[in-house]
C-alpha cells in the first residue's frame, strides 16, 4: 500500500509539469536574459556636454574582424550603425555618429559635440574570426551648473544662500559653517538644480563665510563667498527707506509744480487788466499822446518781469 501511494504522488507530480505552459517557462528565461544578459560586458560612461566622445567596444583590429553593429537607444528614437569587412556600412542614425578607426585599425563609434540627446544606452555587437565581444555601454553627460551665492533677510533673520543651477548630475554643497540645510530640485530635462541655505546666528563669523561646491564636471571645487547684497527676500527698512526718498521727491516735485501755477497766474492777471490812465475827456490831444507811451513801457515791462520768474523759478 505504501509503495502504491509514492508511485501514485510521482505519476501527479509528472502529469503536473507536463501540463505548464511552455511559454511560462519562455517568459521567464527572457526576464531573467534581459536583467543580466549573458556574455555582455557592462559599462557606465559619463562624458563633458559638448565635448567629442569616442566608444570602443573590442580591440580587435579590421584585419581580424568581420562586422561591427552598433544598436543606439536614445530618449527619443532607436537606430543603429554598422559596417563589415566587405565594404558595407550602414547608418540609420543620420544624427553625425560615424564608425572610425585608429591608427592602429581599431573600430569606434565617434559622437561629435555630445549633447543631452545622445545620452542611451549603446549595445555593440562585434565579430571577429574565432568569436565575438558584446558590449553594453550606459552613455550619460555631464553638465556644470551656474553657480551663484548671496545673503538675503527671511523672517527678520540673515540668511546666506548658494546655490547650483541646472546641473547633471547634482552638485554637491557644503559650508565653512555647520547648521546648513540642502535640497535638490530635479527638472522636468534631466537637469538638478542645488540650493543650501545657512541661517546666520548672531556672532557667527561672516567675513570668513564660504561654501563648497563640488560637481563632476570640474577637476577640483569652487568655493564662493556670499556677497553682502540683498540679492532676494525682503528687507524692510531698505523698503522703508526707498518708500521715504520716493515720497520725498514726489512732494518737491508737487510744491515746485504749484510755486511755478501761481506765478503764471500772476502774470496772466497782469497782462490782462488794463492800465490806469487820467480821462480822455479832460486830457488834450498832446497829453494823451505822452500817456501812451508810458503804458506800453509798463506793459513791456511787466512781460519782461513774468519771463524772468519763469526762468529763475
Amino acid at each position: 500500500m505504501r509503495y502504491m501511494m509514492i508511485c501514485a504522488a510521482i505519476i501527479f507530480s509528472l502529469s503536473e509539469a507536463w501540463s505548464l505552459d511552455p511559454g511560462t517557462n519562455q517568459s521567464t528565461s527572457v526576464n531573467s536574459s534581459t536583467s543580466s544578459p549573458k556574455g555582455f560586458v557592462v559599462r557606465n560612461s559619463a562624458f563633458n556636454l559638448g565635448s567629442e566622445v569616442n566608444l570602443t567596444c573590442s580591440n580587435k583590429t579590421w584585419n581580424e574582424m568581420m562586422f561591427v553593429t552598433w544598436t543606439i537607444t536614445l530618449k527619443n528614437k532607436h537606430c543603429s550603425i554598422g559596417y563589415s569587412n566587405e565594404g558595407r556600412s550602414d547608418d540609420l542614425c543620420k544624427d553625425g555618429k560615424s564608425l572610425r578607426n585608429t591608427s592602429s585599425a581599431q573600430s569606434y563609434l565617434h559622437i561629435p559635440n555630445f549633447s543631452n540627446n545622445d545620452v542611451g544606452v549603446y549595445n555593440c555587437e562585434s565579430v571577429y574570426t574565432g568569436g565575438n565581444d558584446n558590449y553594453l555601454i550606459h552613455v550619460d553627460i555631464k553638465v556644470d551648473p551656474r553657480i551663484s551665492a548671496w545673503l538675503e533677510f527671511k523672517d527678520n533673520k540673515m540668511v546666506a544662500v548658494c546655490k547650483a543651477e541646472r546641473g547633471k548630475p547634482a552638485a554637491n554643497i557644503s559650508w565653512s559653517h555647520t547648521g546648513y540645510s540642502s535640497s535638490v530640485e530635479p527638472g522636468l530635462d534631466g537637469f538638478f538644480t542645488v540650493e543650501s541655505r545657512l541661517e546666520l546666528l548672531e556672532g557667527m563669523d561672516k567675513e570668513n563665510l564660504s561654501c563648497s561646491i563640488r560637481h563632476p564636471y570640474w577637476k577640483g571645487e569652487e568655493i564662493l563667498r556670499p556677497k553682502n547684497l540683498l540679492k532676494k527676500g525682503n528687507n524692510p527698512w531698505l523698503c522703508i527707506l526707498i518708500v521715504a526718498v520716493i515720497i520725498v521727491l514726489l512732494a518737491g516735485f508737487l510744491l515746485f509744480a504749484h510755486k511755478k501755477l501761481i506765478t503764471l497766474r500772476r502774470c496772466q492777471r497782469t497782462e490782462t487788466s488794463p492800465s490806469k490812465s487820467p480821462p480822455v475827456g479832460n486830457l488834450s490831444t498832446e497829453d494823451v499822446e505822452e500817456v501812451e507811451p508810458y503804458a506800453s513801457y509798463v506793459q513791456r515791462v511787466n512781460s519782461i518781469y513774468c519771463s524772468s520768474a519763469d526762468l529763475f523759478t
